[in-house]
């Protein structure tokens, strides 16, 4: 199958390939055939299988994509996320990247907690930095006095506002039900609950209206 280059991370070693037939296949350094240097939109030919790209070569010119490509509901390209087993972290920042303001794809239990693990983690490391400035800046014998040192963690939060609406979006899209339940997250009756819920619940099998089943989930 011929396809292009759409992104490729040197350092965590994965990437994808969006192919002719309208889905994207990721892939590693270790799935060329050739010593060749990955860069975006760049042809290349593959043998798909399951979601992932192995046996690629350079291809002599680019591919475009047919067009009666499906396109799954939002407009978006239906797209076959990893098919490997990612690490949380990650997942994390594929969430803050290419997933930044996706809402319409798919998202399995692994990649949803691994955002707010990473989440978590940050957001108490910051904030714990900004007592530390603040003291730092008050002096440690009068007690904090200002509040600036916590304005990184302000602005992380800030930054992940939209990745964290969009991952529970996409984690709803994956049990087959509508994003719009993600507002009962933000409610403060039903939000803890609604989250735990919607986080535990297994991925649908198979494909749905917002893509196909993520592969790395086991049946």
């Amino acid at each position: 199958m011929r396809g292009t280059v759409f992104h490729y991370d040197q350092d965590h070693d994965y990437g994808y390939i969006n192919g002719v037939d309208g889905k994207r296949y990721i892939f590693s350094r270790a799935d060329l055939t050739q010593n060749m240097t990955i860069s975006r939109a760049m042809p290349v030919e593959f043998t798909p299988d399951d979601g992932t790209a192995p046996d690629i070569v350079a291809a002599r010119t680019a591919a475009a994509p047919p067009s009666g490509s499906r396109q799954p509901a939002g407009g978006r390209a239906t797209e076959n996320r990893s098919a490997t087993s990612m690490g949380l972290w990650a997942y994390f920042l594929r969430a803050l990247g290419d997933d930044y303001l996706n809402f319409t794809g798919r998202a399995r239990r692994k990649e949803f907690w691994a955002f707010y693990l990473w989440f978590s983690i940050l957001f108490v490391a910051l904030f714990g930095f900004g007592i530390l400035l603040n003291l730092a800046i008050s002096g440690f014998d009068d007690g904090p006095g200002t509040s600036i040192g916590h304005i990184p963690a302000l602005l992380f939060v800030l930054a992940a506002i939209l990745p964290s609406i969009a991952v529970v979006v996409r984690r709803l899209h994956d049990i087959g039900l509508t994003g719009w339940l993600a507002l009962l997250c933000y409610t403060p009756a039903l939000g803890a609950v609604a989250f735990l819920v919607f986080g535990l619940l297994p991925s649908q099998f198979k494909e749905n209206r917002w893509g196909p089943m993520p592969a790395g989930v086991r049946i």
